[in-house]
């Protein structure tokens, strides 16, 4: 009989065979028919290499891959993977972990582990800033960041189940899920899109709050958690599965919306069942308490056909399709040579009642018993072995009833799994169906697309291949690890290869931007797909979503999208210099918040809006030109503050000087070609922002004249601070108004025009050039790299048009956060973002408290949103 999929009847599956007795259509137990869909072998494309990054060759020790080899990828998009460094003197391997950042993967961060067996899991917890590592000797140990840096990390806590390997682990669900709902990617508002599914954390503390820990599976058939404890301890105990213990080849665990946890386990052996567990966690007298029970297991379709009893001996691969959705499995079993894939599903299914019974107490409604019952939803033909599986970590809820709508959007890149093969290929198949979705073809794998899989000659010696790999939080991306120590980064198109129109394409990539957005999650996967031609157009576009929200969710998103805005426009030539100006305003944003934080009421019972909220009301109702008429309406004693406060901060207050009188310069130069500034220009937010902090430092320039703005002026008698609010003002007045935007009149450009004749322009110090790789992979071809060493690559064309932005070489250095000058060879320790590439030093100089709490806003993460990483002490 042929085949249910329309596709595979063209395409190139394994040869059409006559289904054996045991190959019915009918679930396992079930009495009613189900279609159980089979993978095509579609055309090549979907995936291709953006670069590939390798060890140094050295003759007395190299890296070589652990056995098993374990990677993992953080929703901050950093990867950590293992590898064994090898000794030849001293014939021992050192257990490595390996830590790297996406945009930089040169920049490698390798740590002895300290593990003395092989590590057998990676996890990163929910916010990606820790990590778990476990090994073949039960110990479990917990990363963390030293310093807040990406590129240093220090082991802090663990524990041990002694002697027994961990083939199972996982952080406790904090309780937090956010659903895509991909049917309404075309909705006006966020909360359509994105929705808060209702789902219990898997321990709570008093009040509510999720208490944070792990889960391990050990191979004999223990599962033992670990709770950290808010005063730093870690609370561990550990219990058998069930009451007759049995060895644990392969696990997973998955958690419940009801704050229950699951667990999957396997002996290896495909004649054995599946078994699953539920497992609750509590705390009983300063006491971690674990309950087990057995849920339902399964056989897997493949030992229960008479033709593939023994064809598949053992399970190679065992995951829930989701930490948090335990009703889906996918299960592998293998031969030497080949290996099939099931996707599982756990129903809930009346239970038939007697006709007896129903006379003497008839059900009714809710009344009829239920049952527990997995049946399989598809499965694939006979595969090349598969070596590797990586699950997506979209959240997209999709559930049994879904497999048509499912494959209505198959396109969406969240829908589906990847599968690595031995012969060096990488498949991409839809979650739930199976159905081929994209294919890569590695270097060992070229071959005619439409050649049958066993018509292929084996070539002689091993293939490289993946050993482990990983999909982004986005599934645009996929980081293989291969059998040579060798990591891969994957491309994922949107349209997994097929021909989308430009608006399906661009439609995907603005939902999966709009969804970092909400979440917080880096979005440099999305990036690898954004071309120049594109960058103008999803930046309106996604300015155009932004502003349909309500303004409570604007003003929590407010420097996220300015962030996002920043790195779309850093791959385009055309929009390079906005990046300047997106950068600048988030910088005016966080000194406009610290500014206004430091004022305080002068009278303990005051009005419910605080001196910094008033202050915007009255500069905006008050269009005077004239800043003293401004001062006037304001109760200067709230703006009192301390000299050594005020002279803390005249760093700051001189950049906000400088950068009103270098935009009033400007304004001349408007039809020039684009600029940096020059959307300020248009900007009256922004505009209105600068005008408030002008009247603030003209008050507290009149407490202490030292921390005013210093402006070089050819008068003396020259008011500069007046004349450059009074043309600010009256560029504020022609924009204040984002629907009514009026040009300036000829007399304000003429006063403007006058400037550089009365005062001196000062150089802006824009952010340095970043060198991170995004922008070396525009053009979509291979770049190859090598761990430990930066790449010495030729500028991309984007990187020279920046060049009119950055310090020539062996001018002084600035500190980005704290506008302090560091010399054209620092010898401060320095730490820059793995994004912008903003630059600031690792240790303050400064005790005074206001500089503290600006320097604390910037301890985890920079102004837009990435995260830091330490530099050599002699950066160029």
């Amino acid at each position: 009989r042929r085949c249910l999929s329309a596709r595979c009847r063209r395409g190139t599956g394994s040869p059409r065979r006559r289904r054996g007795p045991g190959e019915r259509r009918e679930a396992a137990g079930a009495g009613r028919t189900e279609a159980v869909p089979c993978p095509v072998r579609g055309r090549a494309g979907g995936m291709d290499l953006a670069y590939v990054c390798e060890w140094e060759k050295k003759p007395k020790s190299n890296h070589c891959p652990s056995i098993p080899l374990v990677c993992a990828w953080s929703c901050r998009n950093l990867i950590a993977f293992t590898t064994d460094l090898r000794n030849e003197e001293e014939k021992d391997l050192t257990h490595m972990v390996h830590i790297i950042d996406t945009e930089h993967p040169w920049d490698v961060y390798s740590v002895n582990s300290g593990h003395t067996e092989v590590i057998t899991c990676l996890e990163w917890d929910q916010s990606g800033s820790r990590l778990l590592s476990a090994d073949a000797d039960g110990h479990i140990k917990c990363w963390s960041m030293t310093d807040h840096l990406a590129n240093s990390w220090e082991n802090t806590v663990g524990s041990v189940v002694e002697g027994d390997p961990v083939v199972a682990l996982s952080w406790l669900h904090n309780g937090v899920k956010l659903a895509l709902h991909v049917e309404k990617s075309g909705a006006s508002n966020f909360g359509e899109k994105f929705s808060r599914v209702k789902f219990s954390p898997s321990l709570t503390l008093f009040g509510g709050k999720p208490m944070e820990g792990w889960i391990a599976v050990t191979i004999s058939g223990l599962v033992t958690v670990s709770l950290l404890k808010p005063n730093g301890q870690v609370l561990t105990a550990t219990e058998s599965l069930c009451r007759l213990r049995c060895r644990v080849a392969l696990a997973d665990v998955a958690f419940t919306g009801g704050g229950n946890i699951v667990v999957a386990t396997s002996d290896g052996s495909s004649a054995s069942p599946v078994q699953f567990y539920k497992v609750c966690v509590s705390v009983v007298n300063e006491k971690c308490k674990i309950d087990t029970e057995i849920l339902p297991s399964l056989f897997m379709r493949c030992t229960t056909d008479p033709a593939r009893k023994d064809k598949y001996p053992a399970i190679t691969h065992l995951k829930f399709l989701a930490r948090d959705m335990s009703e889906q499995v996918l299960l592998c079993a293998s031969n030497q040579n080949n290996s099939i894939v099931e996707c599982w599903s756990l129903r809930k299914e009346g239970l038939p009642v007697n006709n007896i019974f129903q006379q003497i107490s008839p059900v009714v409604g809710d009344k009829q018993p239920m049952i527990l019952k997995w049946r399989i939803l598809s499965a694939t033909n006979d595969l090349d072995r598969v070596s590797a599986v990586a699950l997506p970590k979209l959240p997209i809820s999709l559930t049994n009833t879904d497999l048509k709508v499912a494959n209505d959007t198959k396109f969406f890149p969240g829908l589906g799994l990847a599968l690595a093969f031995h012969d060096g290929s990488v498949h991409i198949v839809h979650r739930l169906s199976l159905q081929m979705m994209a294919v890569f073809y590695g270097s060992s794998s070229q071959r005619p697309v439409d050649e049958p899989a066993l018509k292929r000659p084996r070539t002689a010696g091993p293939l490289v291949h993946f050993k482990a790999m990983q999909l982004s939080w986005t599934s645009l991306a996929l980081a293989g690890v291969d059998s040579h120590g060798k990591l891969s980064m994957l491309r994922i198109s949107p349209s997994m290869g097929h021909v989308l129109d430009m608006n399906m394409s661009l439609r995907h990539l603005l939902f999966l931007l709009e969804y970092c957005m909400v979440t917080g999650y880096d979005w440099w996967d999305i990036l690898l797909h954004v071309q120049p031609s594109m960058v103008q157009n999803l930046v309106e576009k996604l300015h155009e979503e932004y502003m349909r929200q309500n303004a409570a969710l604007q003003q929590v998103l407010s420097t996220r999208i300015v962030a996002m805005k920043a790195s779309l426009c850093k791959l385009s030539s055309s929009t390079i210099a906005r990046v300047c100006d997106y950068h600048a305003k988030l910088f005016l944003i966080a000194i406009s918040c610290t500014l206004k934080s430091l004022l305080r009421p002068h009278f303990l019972n005051t009005p419910d809006k605080s001196p910094g909220d008033r202050l915007t009301e009255i500069c905006s109702k008050i269009t005077d030109v004239d800043i003293d008429k401004v001062m006037i309406n304001l109760k200067t004693e709230e703006f009192v503050l301390e000299m050594t406060t005020l002279q803390s901060l005249q760093q700051l207050i001189q950049w906000v000087g400088d950068f009103v009188l270098y935009l009033l310069a400007s304004l001349p130069n408007q039809g020039s070609p684009v600029r940096p500034g020059h959307s300020f220009l248009r900007d009256g937010a922004s505009l209105g922002m600068f005008r408030e902090l002008m009247v603030v430092i003209r008050i507290w320039g009149l407490l202490k004249p030292s921390c005013l703005p210093v402006y070089t002026a050819t008068s003396d008698t020259q008011d500069s601070m007046s004349l450059l609010f009074r043309l600010l003002t009256k560029l504020w007045l022609c924009c204040r108004e984002e629907n009514h935007i009026t040009e300036p009149d000829d007399a304000l450009i003429d006063e403007c025009c006058l400037l550089p004749s009365q005062l001196l322009i000062p150089n802006i110090d824009w952010l340095p050039i970043n060198d991170g790789i995004i922008s070396k992979l525009q053009n979509k071809q291979l770049v190859r790299l090598q761990f430990g060493k930066a790449p010495g690559l030729v500028g991309h064309t984007v990187s020279s048009q920046f060049d009119a932005f950055v310090r020539a070489p062996g001018q002084p250095k600035i500190d980005h956060l704290r506008r302090l000058h560091l010399g054209a060879y620092p010898t401060e320790e320095c730490k820059s973002c793995t994004r912008c590439g903003c630059v600031t030093m690792l240790k303050s100089p400064n005790k005074v408290t206001a500089v503290k709490q600006w320097e604390q806003r910037w301890i985890k993460n920079c102004l837009c949103g990435g995260l830091w990483r330490k530099m050599p002490l002699s950066y160029s």
